[in-house]
């Protein structure tokens, strides 16, 4: 990327000690990154992009490729789409292949800087606060938090603790379980039982497949968007399904099979505290098998939006998603997934702590029913994230 292409320094005026620069709050919006997930944190950060209010704020899209590299990007989002069924990806969008933005890493500075091979470094000016449109390891589970939490920047959506137990599937349901929500039969295969004892490891998934039937879900623990999940109805696809899931994570989820309607919450954080929307219901989508990542993004079909439950149920959702996320530490936002079971009961399925978010995304679909739209939803969590404290809280 030529310098004279860079992000221009928002204009900067003269200020007091008890003053901040009169100017628009600057947003960095992060996306892309090191998962599985790098095609679909794309596309919504691009939605984000198109919803933020550029007479409000200026805005920094920096892309994360798949190698790890933090980029600068085109303010291009209608390039950062699905097209011909293929995800867009940082590297198309970055002008340049060896660029690199950098971070503050002290309180206090707030300066990016842009730096390439044989250039003078490039100062971009202060970022007030970041969005982080990642999905997946390396930035959705507490990763990128923790160096915004060391830089001091506030930064949209939930903290360390909370993003990584929202992103290990193991641990979210050990919280679940300890504050009383209901979850269903899970089995934990961790790297080292698979690489000293693989043996026994198939045992303890023989013995569960004996307890709670086939079929069985065979996916990876630190994962999401559906990504690496299989559906095994007998041994017969067991070791072909638990390689899948171990090119995403090498510690693996078994879970058994629950009957019922899936049905999902979002959580939103207000001044007052958390408060729920509408549920939506996720019908079944033809020729899938069930809600693979094709099934989602691909091949989706709309939600069902407010869900056709009762009066009381819908009440019981609301709270049960509110309580997952108190209990695990979230802020921001959360949509809450769960199973409505063939016996009339709510069992929490997982949380996530950075949905999807395009404006066709379940979580923004359920606000807009609930009287809150694409871009005052996009302003309230900026406002929200530039409210909060950064450090303990």
């Amino acid at each position: 990327m030529s310098s004279e292409n860079l992000p221009q320094s928002p204009e900067q005026h003269p200020e007091s000690s008890s003053e901040r620069p009169l100017r628009k709050p600057r947003v960095a919006v992060v996306f892309g990154g090191r998962s599985s997930e790098h095609g679909i944190s794309v596309v919504t950060a691009g939605a984000v992009l198109r919803a933020i209010d550029r007479a409000k704020y200026d805005v920094l899209p920096i892309g994360i490729t798949t190698d790890g590299r933090w980029a600068l990007t085109a303010d291009e989002p209608e390039r950062m789409a699905i097209a011909d069924r293929q995800m867009p990806n940082v590297d198309d969008l970055s002008d340049s292949v060896e660029g690199g933005v950098l971070l503050p890493l002290a309180p206090g500075n707030r300066e990016v800087v842009y730096s390439e091979p044989g250039s003078v470094p490039k100062a971009l000016g202060e970022v007030d606060v970041v969005f982080p449109m990642l999905h997946g390891p390396y930035g959705e589970d507490g990763t990128l938090q923790g160096l915004l939490e060391l830089s001091g920047v506030p930064y949209v959506g939930s903290g360390v603790l909370a993003s990584a137990v929202g992103q290990d599937k193991d641990y979210m349901k050990r919280v679940f379980t300890s504050f009383g929500l209901n979850v269903g039969p899970y089995l934990v295969i961790r790297p080292r039982e698979w690489q000293q004892d693989e043996a026994g490891a198939r045992q303890r998934i023989a013995e569960f497949a004996g307890d709670h039937g086939w079929p069985l879900f065979i996916k990876p623990a630190r994962a999401g968007s559906s990504i690496g999940i299989t559906k095994v109805d007998s041994f017969d696809g067991l070791d072909e399904a638990i390689a899948e899931a171990q090119r995403h994570d090498p510690k693996i989820l078994v879970e058994a099979l629950l009957r019922g309607r899936e049905i999902e919450c979002g959580v939103l954080e207000f001044e007052d505290g958390p408060r729920a929307s509408v549920p939506a219901e996720i019908p079944p989508v033809q020729a899938h098998d069930y809600y693979d990542f094709e099934a989602k993004y691909i091949d989706s079909t709309p939600g069902i939006v407010p869900a056709p439950l009762t009066p009381e149920e819908t009440a019981e959702i609301q709270r049960l998603a509110v309580e997952a996320f108190e209990a695990a530490s979230c802020e921001g936002l959360v949509r809450a997934d769960f199973f409505l079971t063939d016996d009339g009961r709510f069992v929490i399925n997982e949380i996530n702590t950075m949905p999807g978010f395009t404006p066709i995304s379940m979580y923004p679909q359920m606000w807009e029913k609930s009287g809150v739209g694409y871009e005052e939803l996009v302003d309230r969590l900026i406002q929200a994230a530039l409210n909060r404290s950064t450090g303990l809280r």
